[in-house]
């Protein structure tokens, strides 16, 4: 299996090679050449548990990868212990009709990231000793709130890695802030920036395809990677609990083979949870519809109905933080595999969006997006109501993402009528977001932030998470801020090396 660039289909990389780039040097993403077809398995794959089915689906894209190297990356990062009990859990919601949430936030940091961000630090690590034997790795990451904490806590104290994280200064919600600000390890470093999600994005993939800081770097025997969904390791380990939730579905069921369709639905503001769906589609899971859900910031919603991608509008900071994104970088992926692997029209369609603001794609592609997704979006009073809704009538608490996911479902079902079972990706414990979920479903108010915890749990009767239970005590370490434009020099400071 080899990778190609989004933007120059002649470069073939291995697996090796692109997690360790993480993005291609003229800024393309790297893709898988082909899709392995795993249709004629499904029957075989059902059977395993969750690590035994990561090292499947791993196995197939990391061909320079040995097999013992893949078991210890997956048994390391999937242990029970980092995610009390099960991986994760597909929770049949009542009073919906077929509806399913598939809960992707018991890991050590309370979100999906942690599926993708407990495996990337081993095959990163694996993949430098392949491609850059004796380098120090440099882990560049910008978040919206949960990738940053995730990030933090895989890479924490891994030999021969540095990781900085960037995070918009008034853009996560409290909990997030003090996960990142009380990060323990000696290889970390977070700062806020004063701007929002897509400023630290842009800045960090300007690092990344700087020739004059990589070349300062390797000077210095070090190397720039990304823990960013950019990153084909942060993507792929994403592919594996699509499958995974769609055989639990089926015992749920008591369905015996394995053609039932799905819909699957995924709160979603950079695109790569949702792709990975798609991806597992392309492997021949049996999906039916995409449903992309998006809050205030809806260009995505906007983008899948009209076909025109524009960044060039109002930026809402809002109760969904996670989400609150105008520059969607996975769908250059989708748009690269939808326009027939056309690197030259997917780099002018990413040239346009970064000197025009915008792009338009052409008939044939928009209608093939449209074949497989549907989009809507969801303000702040429609995400509190969700919550309110669904904790009422179903006995369900869910976060202020995964309920614009719920408001997309019914709103998809209401247009369409297609009431095939829908499978939702939730994506946070609640209590990353207490105040705005305990607000939505109480009259309560503090403005202390484990006060607010506590009388979430009073009033849902959910446990609080234990490792964010922990943080009421642990000392701030990082309060650093700087301005957009001094992420590079923030970098090079932080690594002690001169230009």
């Amino acid at each position: 299996m080899y990778y190609k660039s989004t933007r120059n289909s002649s470069l073939k990389v291995t697996a090796s090679e692109a997690i360790a780039k993480g993005i291609s040097e003229e800024g393309g993403l790297f893709v898988p050449e082909s899709f392995p077809s795993v249709k004629e398995r499904l029957s075989e794959l059902r059977k395993l548990d969750y690590i035994s089915l990561a090292k499947e689906i791993l196995s197939l894209y990391l061909t320079d990868y040995t097999k013992e190297e893949i078991d210890e990356c997956a048994e390391k990062a999937y242990e029970t212990s980092k995610f009390s009990g099960e991986q994760v859990r597909l929770h049949e919601v009542e009073n919906e009709d077929g509806v399913y949430s598939l809960e992707l936030w018991h890991g050590p940091t309370c979100a999906f990231k942690d599926m993708a961000l407990q495996l990337l630090p081993h095959l990163l690590t694996k993949a430098f000793k392949k491609q850059a034997d004796g380098k120090k790795a440099v882990i560049l990451v910008a978040t919206s709130g949960d990738t940053g904490k995730a990030a933090l806590e895989g890479f924490k104290d891994v030999e021969n890695t540095q990781i900085i994280v960037f995070y918009p200064e008034n853009g996560v919600s409290p909990m997030q802030l003090r996960q990142m600000n009380t990060q323990e390890g000696e290889n970390v470093c977070v700062c806020a920036v004063k701007g929002n999600f897509d400023d630290c994005q842009t800045q960090v993939k300007r690092i990344f395809t700087s020739v004059e800081l990589k070349k300062l770097l390797a000077e210095n025997n070090m190397l720039f990677s990304s823990a960013n969904s950019i990153n084909w390791g942060r993507l792929l380990p994403q592919i594996v609990y699509y499958f995974y939730a769609y055989f639990r579905f089926l015992d749920r069921m008591g369905v015996e083979n394995e053609e039932e369709e799905i819909n699957i639905a995924v709160p979603t503001g950079n695109f790569g949870n949702i792709l990975a769906a798609y991806y597992a589609k392309m492997m021949g899971l049996p999906v039916n519809k995409f449903i992309c859900a998006s809050n205030s910031n809806n260009v995505l919603t906007d983008f899948i109905n009209g076909g025109t991608y524009n960044k060039l509008r109002h930026f809402y900071t809002t109760i969904s933080p996670s989400m609150d994104i105008l520059v969607s970088s996975n769908l250059e992926r989708l748009l690269y595999h939808l326009a027939g692997n056309d690197d030259k029209q997917t780099a002018e369609w990413m040239n346009a969006l970064n000197s025009k603001g915008e792009y338009t794609v052409d008939a044939a592609t928009e209608e093939r997006v449209k074949e497989n997704f549907a989009a809507y979006c969801c303000d702040e009073k429609g995400t509190s109501e969700n919550i309110k809704d669904t904790f009422e009538n179903s006995s369900y608490l869910i976060d202020t993402h995964t309920a614009v996911a719920f408001k997309a479902v019914k709103e998809y079902r209401e247009e369409t009528e297609d009431y095939t079972p829908v499978v939702i990706a939730s994506t946070a414990s609640p209590y990353k977001f207490s105040k705005s979920v305990l607000s939505s479903i109480s009259d309560y108010e503090n403005n202390d932030e484990f006060a607010v915890v506590e009388e979430l749990s009073k009033v849902s009767g959910l446990e609080v998470p234990a490792a964010l239970k922990a943080l009421k005590t642990k000392p701030t370490r990082f309060t650093n801020v700087c301005d957009r434009d001094s992420i590079s020099e923030f970098v090079i400071n932080t690594l002690g090396i001169k230009e």
